[in-house]
């Protein structure tokens, strides 16, 4: 990569930040319950009913909120955004401190020591 200057990699962090909507935090997962009707034949074999649940946490409380079935490869979609979106902040945090050493005149390094 060339050096470039902070305002430059801030530039690119927002073209690459466009391209991610959407994105969500935490985890896709599907449960199996009982329901509450009497005779049910799912429950009376022990398999219990399907259902999918966004697990997270918010306002630094742990969530659960149900995901409707046709909705699943949407939030999936969303939750690997996410991920990318991690991914996307390590790379511009190396950039921009690249970028930074390059406007003082140091030269950048692999991040290995000589010697």
């Amino acid at each position: 990569m060339k050096t470039k200057t902070p305002e430059d990699v801030h530039r690119w962090f927002l073209r690459e930040l466009q391209r991610l909507w959407p994105v969500a935090a935490g985890s896709l997962s599907l449960r199996r319950s009982p329901c509450i009707r009497e005779r049910c034949p799912l429950c009376a074999r022990g398999k219990g009913h399907a259902s999918y649940a966004l697990y997270g946490q918010r306002g630094g409380r742990r969530f659960s909120l149900y995901v409707p079935e046709e909705l699943v490869p949407s939030v999936q979609r969303a939750l690997e955004q996410g991920r990318r979106l991690r991914e996307l902040m390590m790379e511009a945090g190396w950039r921009y401190a690249v970028a930074l050493k390059g406007r003082r005149g140091v030269r950048a390094s692999s991040g290995r020591r000589k010697g």
